[in-house]
């Protein structure tokens, strides 16, 4: 394999991660919108408490 068509597959693989960061990043926040603002005080409520159970037990 010659070098410039290193450079241009190490390129296009590049280009394929960015794509796919994107598209992960784009679904996770369709995702996040999908909650109603209760239900995110709810889960961050819950989570809250399991964090604070969880210091407490290692005590």
């Amino acid at each position: 394999m010659d070098r410039n068509r290193r450079w241009k597959v190490l390129g296009l693989a590049g280009l394929a991660g960015v794509v796919a960061t994107g598209v992960l990043v784009a679904r996770d926040e369709r995702t996040r919108r999908a909650y109603s603002p209760d239900e995110v005080r709810d889960r961050l409520q819950q989570r809250l408490d399991e964090a604070e159970r969880s210091a407490s037990d290692d005590r």
